[in-house]
């Protein structure tokens, strides 16, 4: 397992890399987001590309947001964000920026150890169910087209940008037409943390998903099912 720490805590990433070492994992570390971004850049260009990202909220330079915000927009790499604040808004807010998970410090380096795993073994079996699905990997409905190996998207012809986390989410929803996804089965599929903590994200990031998503005749292809989740509602071309 290949990871990168980025956090100004230098007693923190020396301790950490002492626990990861006796699982074998290599950690790489930067103490700034330009940093980060250099290694990351050589990582993912080499032959051992990342496999997690362990994103502080307090960073010089940039504060973890807009360091998981930049990471979304070129690199789909699992990120678990730390943070010393025990804010719901601020858990919210970055697991709405594409943040796969979220953990309060001070943290045990096991729990750590466990949600990375976690993360791994359920993006990979996401992967598997998808190969079988639809192995060209292109789902296609009226109005919208939806490439997952691409992470494109394309509504009347037009493409759109969406985060990493409102495009899994919407292929999610897009890989089951009519099927009724409750909150905790969004959260169980997608981030597989305190479902009861961040159910409102749920919310929120649907409602993003909608309006980037909108067409001109304003048909909405996420509808509500009250009292029981979300659906979507696309009609699929042959």
């Amino acid at each position: 397992m290949n990871v990168l720490l980025i956090d100004d805590d230098i007693n923190l990433a020396r301790l950490l890399k002492q626990y990861l070492d006796g699982y074998q994992w290599q950690m790489l570390h930067a103490a700034a987001p330009s940093d980060a971004y250099r290694k990351i850049n050589e990582q993912m260009a080499g032959e051992q590309p990342l496999d997690a990202i362990i994103l502080d909220i307090m960073l010089p330079e940039e504060d973890g947001f807009q360091v998981c915000r930049r990471i979304r927009e070129k690199w789909d790499i699992p990120i678990i964000m730390l943070t010393a604040r025990g804010d719901v808004t601020d858990r919210v807010v970055g697991l709405e920026l594409g943040a796969d998970d979220y953990l309060p410090k001070p943290f045990e380096p096991r729990e750590l150890v466990a949600r990375i795993q976690t993360i791994i073994r359920r993006l990979g079996r996401a992967a598997e169910r998808n190969d079988s699905k639809n192995p060209d990997q292109t789902l296609k409905f009226k109005g919208i087209t939806i490439q997952p190996l691409t992470q494109e998207v394309a509504v009347e012809g037009l493409p759109v940008k969406l985060t990493t986390s409102e495009f899994r989410l919407l292929h999610l929803f897009a890989s089951s037409p009519g099927k009724v996804f409750s909150r905790d089965d969004i959260m169980n599929e997608l981030r597989g943390t305190e479902v009861e903590l961040f159910s409102r994200s749920v919310d929120i990031t649907v409602s993003r998903l909608r309006q980037k998503l909108k067409m001109k005749s304003k048909r909405m292809f996420i509808t509500t099912v009250w009292g029981s989740g979300y659906r979507f509602t696309g009609e699929a071309l042959a």
